[in-house]
Parts: structure tokens; C-alpha cells; sequence
């Protein structure tokens, strides 16, 4: 059994839902030598989360991002937590309601997703830096 882990920054992104399946594959090179075992993502942020969706068809993204924005909206007369921006608190709601982990199988040194699907950041701030990621693979 080994274990591989790397902590790195993914590149700034606009608000939004983004493919990032290939940034993260290529930075964990090691990948390729395992066979058989599990890969653990996880998010060192707030106001972003991460989800696995379709890959294809990019209105699927921008459909995400307008019902986030319905279902969590800016400048709720009930937020109390308001000093960092309209955007901060619903940030924050919209990365719980994703999550800030995802676990995937590996197998035969990539990750074994589904033909239609990928791994999106979820960036929920206007003007977000880039975000700070975690992989962590177990395997053989």
C-alpha cells in the first residue's frame, strides 16, 4: 500500500462552476503508478466548494451556477455576517450545500469517473485568489 499526498493552488477562476479534472490529475504525476486504490480531494476554503458532474455539455455549469444564485442569493435582509461583501455569506452557505471533499476510486493510475463526468470547483466569490487543494491517494 502507498500513499501519495500533494497540497497545491489551483489557479484563479471566475465565479462560477469549473472542469478541473486534468489540473489536478497533472499535478499528481504519481497517479499514474497506482492500480488500484482511492483518491481524496479536499478544499482548504469556505467560499468554494467541490462537486463530480457532467463533463460534456458546459450550460450544465452555467444552469448550476443560476440555481445556486436562486436558491442562495446575495443581500439577504437576514445575514448578519455582510463586512466581507454581498457575495461572502452566500459563499459560505453554497460551500456547505456542496462540500469541501470528494472522494473518487482510481484504477489503473487514473481517476475512475464516469464517462460523463468530471471534477468541478465551485467558485462562489466574485473575485476569489486561487484556491488551495489537498489530493491524498491511497493504493496499490
Amino acid at each position: 500500500m502507498k500513499c501519495i499526498q500533494k497540497t497545491f493552488v489551483l489557479p484563479a477562476f471566475k465565479r462560477g462552476f469549473h472542469l478541473i479534472t486534468n489540473k489536478i490529475e497533472s499535478q499528481i504525476p504519481e497517479l499514474k503508478t497506482v492500480s488500484a486504490g482511492l483518491a481524496h480531494i479536499f478544499i482548504h476554503h469556505t467560499s468554494a466548494s467541490l462537486t463530480i458532474n457532467e463533463n460534456a455539455d458546459p450550460t450544465v455549469r452555467q444552469d448550476f451556477e443560476s440555481h445556486f444564485n436562486k436558491m442562495v442569493p446575495e443581500n439577504a435582509p437576514y445575514y448578519k455576517h455582510t463586512l466581507e461583501g454581498p457575495d461572502d455569506m452566500p459563499a459560505h452557505i453554497k460551500a456547505s450545500l456542496m462540500g469541501s471533499s470528494i472522494s473518487i476510486p482510481v484504477t489503473e493510475g487514473r481517476f475512475s469517473l464516469g464517462t460523463w463526468q468530471g471534477i468541478y470547483l465551485c467558485e462562489h466569490r466574485d473575485h476569489a485568489s486561487g484556491r488551495e487543494v489537498t489530493v491524498t491517494v491511497f493504493g496499490e
